[in-house]
């Protein structure tokens, strides 16, 4: 696990991009998230780190030979904290700034926001438990969690081909539907659209076909994590789903925050990892001394929704949710070990979702599905606008930030999408 901290995480670090030591800023020195960026269309993608409201160009820099960011991410652990390191001395506020990274810097405004990676395959996990417990109960009030839940890191295969960068559009989808009471189905845009609180995994380096990553091993084929977002058509899924799970419901769109924080970046704030007392311990597995000292990660998360109406009045919009990755019943190292313990390779850019990640309470439902029982009781806004499920026009962002007493805080920036009306 990449736990050692080093010179780059000292909360006393100021960088000489002023922005960057403002004290609310997601991007201060100790962050140093990877994007990809570009200035205008015609432009072939660049790798640069996130300071404060600026980007450094790496390339452009001489910090790294190569404008594509997969490199980095294949490098070795060693090798990325190296890479952390000098990053952080060119942009240290010292005597004698650097001039070569000084003009190396472009504003985050000026220029496009590309995925942060290439994305090559997509597994979204179901690692929490109180959304699964939620949406258990609205379907099987007796028996919410179902007898593997506690047992096996649960997953599907997703479509990495509809996974977009923040901000951007989603379209409401089309699909069959069946209500309770109806005798066959009908067909038409999703009634239900809904969001989903997520984190996603990006893997770093790749494992070989037919051989597991151990649990020792597993944090260090993960580069760093995004805000994901993963769209969900409620009324499609719930006619679609059995016996092979979601297919339609869920490959129309997903939306990821474009700046990659990395595991690095994170090691302040890991946390140790408990499972409630009388729960089964994992399998060997998916079980470690290092995972249960520190295998969960202290991320804060928020959701906001903004109705079209709010946004014609000039409001920022209602919080909808607050929850935490410590929430979740599997850490990152158990959803490596475990793809992977079937033989399966992993390979650089692939994205590891989490799931939904609610909070214990109602009011930090991870979705609107939770939020509204089922669409039973509607969430009144502060605007008095209502909402069972999104309509077109409501602009849902996500927001991400690590914080602890002593350290400096440090955010994913923002995951943002905006619904827009059905095809045709």
């Amino acid at each position: 696990m990449s736990l050692d901290l080093d010179e780059t995480h000292d909360p006393s670090l100021r960088s000489w991009v002023d922005s960057a030591n403002d004290l609310q800023t997601d991007f201060p020195i100790q962050n140093l998230p990877f994007g990809r960026f570009r200035c205008r269309d015609s432009d072939g993608w660049r790798t640069g780190v996130a300071i404060g409201d600026q980007i450094l160009d790496l390339a452009k820099a001489g910090l790294v030979s190569d404008a594509e960011i997969k490199p980095i991410m294949q490098a070795s652990l060693t090798d990325r904290r190296r890479l952390r390191a000098r990053i952080s001395r060119a942009l240290l506020q010292t005597d004698g700034n650097d001039p070569v990274a000084r003009e190396s810097l472009i504003p985050q405004a000026a220029v496009q926001m590309g995925l942060p990676c290439e994305i090559g395959d997509y597994t979204d996990f179901y690692a929490g438990i109180h959304h699964a417990t939620a949406v258990g109960k609205l379907f099987r009030p007796d028996q919410p969690l179902l007898p593997n839940y506690k047992w096996v890191p649960i997953g599907y295969h997703g479509r990495a081909s509809s996974i977009n960068v923040s901000p951007s559009s989603v379209r409401r989808p089309l699909g069959q539907q069946r209500g309770v009471d109806d005798s066959r189905p009908d067909f038409g845009p999703s009634r239900r659209l809904d969001y989903e609180l997520e984190l996603g995994f990006l893997v770093g380096c790749q494992n070989v076909q037919g051989e597991p990553i151990s649990m020792a091993r597993a944090e260090e084929h993960l580069f760093g994590v995004v805000l994901l977002n993963d769209w969900s058509a409620r009324d499609v899924q719930a006619w679609e789903y059995q016996p092979l799970g979601p297919f339609l419901s869920k490959n129309f769109a997903s939306t990821v925050s474009p700046w990659i924080v990395t595991m690095e970046a994170l090691a302040p704030f890991r946390k140790a990892f408990l499972r409630p007392a009388g729960d089964p311990d994992p399998l060997p597995y998916l079980d470690s001394q290092a995972n249960r000292d520190h295998g969960a990660i202290d991320i804060e998360l928020e959701v906001w929704l903004q109705t079209q109406e709010m946004r014609n009045t000039g409001f920022v919009g209602d919080r909808l949710s607050q929850s935490n990755l410590t929430d979740a019943y599997w850490t990152a190292a158990q959803l490596v070990a475990h793809h992977t313990v079937s033989g399966c390779n992993l390979r650089t850019g692939d994205l590891l979702g989490t799931g939904t990640l609610s909070g214990p309470l109602p009011e930090q439902g991870g979705s609107m599905l939770e939020r509204s029982v089922g669409g039973r009781q509607p969430l009144r806004l502060s605007n008095g606008q209502t909402r069972a499920f999104l309509e077109d026009g409501d602009a849902i962002t996500l927001r991400g930030r690590c914080t602890r007493a002593g350290l400096r805080s440090i955010g994913f920036g923002t995951c943002s999408a905006t619904v827009t009306p059905a095809a045709g």
